[in-house]
C-alpha cells in the first residue's frame, strides 16, 4: 500500500511537470521552447489537423493499448508465477483469444486509417495558391525565387551567431523567406546537388529536396510572425548551417518587401493561344517584419 501511494505521487509530480512545460511550450510560437514534450504550436491548418491526429487519435490508443499490456504483465506475474501456480497448465493455444488477438488491432488500424488518410488528403489536395515559392536546397544554404508575384532568385543563409540570440543560433536566416499572412503558399521543393529537406514545424510542413526531382507542399499562416525550421535530412557536414526563416507579414508589408526585391506581379495571360504565362495574383504581397535578422543579398561566409 505504501509503494501504491509513493507510485500515485511519483506519477502526478511527472504529470504536473509535463502540462507545465506543455504550458510554457505555448508561449514561442514558430521556434522550439527548451525543455519542451510536446509538439509545436500550431501556425497553419494543417498543422491544427496533424496535432488533432496525434493528441486525440494517436495518443489515446497508444496509452490503453501501454496499459492493457502493462496490466497483463502485471497479472500474469503475480498470478502464474512458480509460488502461485506450481503446476503449470498443459494447453497452448485458444482459438478465441487468437481470434481476439487478430481482430482487434485490424479494427484499430482500420480506425486509424480513416483519419490518416484525411491527413494525407489535406495535405496534397491544396488550395488554389496565392504565392508560389521555389526553396532549393544547396551544400550549404537555401536559395528562394518566387513566382506570382516575380522575385529573382536569392540566398538564404544562417545568421552569424554573432548577430544573433542564443536560442536562435542556426536557426535564423539573413535573408529569410517572406509571405503574407492568411494567404496559401505553395512551396516547391529540389535539390540542387544531395537530399535536403524543407520542414517549419509550426506550419507542419516537411518534404524532401531531391535534386532533379520538383515536389511541392503548401501552407497558410494563420498569424504575422516569423517562424524557423531547418534542413531535416543528413546533407552533409555543414547540414546543421541550412536554417530556415519565414516572415510572415500583412498584404502591404509583403507589396513593399516585393517592390524592395524588384520584383512585381506576374505578367497577365495573354488571349493568344499561347496561354503559357501565369495568370496575375490579386493579392500582392510585403516586406520582412523589423524583428527578422537583416537581410543581405549576399550569402554569409560559414
Amino acid at each position: 500500500m505504501v509503494m501504491l501511494k509513493r507510485a500515485s505521487g511519483v506519477i502526478s509530480a511527472v504529470a504536473g511537470v509535463g502540462f507545465a512545460v506543455q504550458a510554457r511550450a505555448a508561449e514561442l510560437l514558430g521556434q522550439p521552447t527548451p525543455g519542451a514534450i510536446d509538439l509545436q504550436p500550431a501556425a497553419s491548418p494543417l498543422k491544427h489537423q496533424a496535432i488533432f491526429f496525434h493528441n486525440w487519435i494517436l495518443m489515446p490508443i497508444i496509452t490503453a493499448i501501454t496499459l492493457f499490456v502493462l496490466a497483463l504483465l502485471i497479472w500474469i506475474i503475480i498470478r502464474y508465477n512458480k509460488k502461485s501456480n506450481p503446476v503449470p497448465a498443459r494447453w497452448s493455444h485458444n482459438t478465441l483469444v487468437e481470434v481476439i488477438w487478430t481482430v482487434v488491432p485490424v479494427l484499430i488500424l482500420m480506425f486509424i486509417a480513416v483519419f490518416s488518410f484525411r491527413l494525407l488528403y489535406a495535405f496534397h489536395e491544396m488550395p488554389h495558391p496565392d504565392v508560389t515559392v521555389k526553396a532549393t536546397g544547396n551544400q550549404w544554404y537555401w536559395t528562394y525565387e518566387y513566382q506570382n508575384p516575380t522575385v529573382a532568385e536569392f540566398t538564404s543563409t544562417v545568421t552569424p551567431e554573432a548577430r544573433t540570440t542564443p536560442q536562435l543560433y542556426r536557426l535564423a536566416a539573413d535573408n529569410p523567406m517572406v509571405v503574407p499572412v492568411n494567404k496559401v503558399v505553395r512551396v516547391l521543393v529540389t535539390g540542387a546537388d544531395v537530399i535536403h529537406a524543407f520542414a517549419v514545424p509550426a506550419f507542419g510542413v516537411k518534404i524532401d529536396a531531391v535534386p532533379g526531382r520538383l515536389n511541392q507542399t503548401w501552407f497558410k499562416a494563420e498569424r504575422i510572425g516569423t517562424y524557423y525550421g531547418q534542413c531535416s535530412e543528413l546533407c552533409g557536414v555543414d547540414h546543421a548551417f541550412m536554417p530556415i526563416q519565414v516572415n510572415v507579414v500583412s498584404q502591404a508589408d509583403f507589396d513593399a518587401w516585393v517592390k524592395s526585391k524588384g520584383g512585381g506581379e506576374a505578367p497577365v495571360a495573354s488571349s493568344a493561344p499561347a496561354a503559357s504565362a501565369a495568370p496575375a495574383v490579386s493579392g500582392a504581397s510585403a516586406p520582412a517584419a523589423s524583428s527578422a535578422p537583416a537581410a543581405s543579398s549576399a550569402p554569409a561566409a560559414h
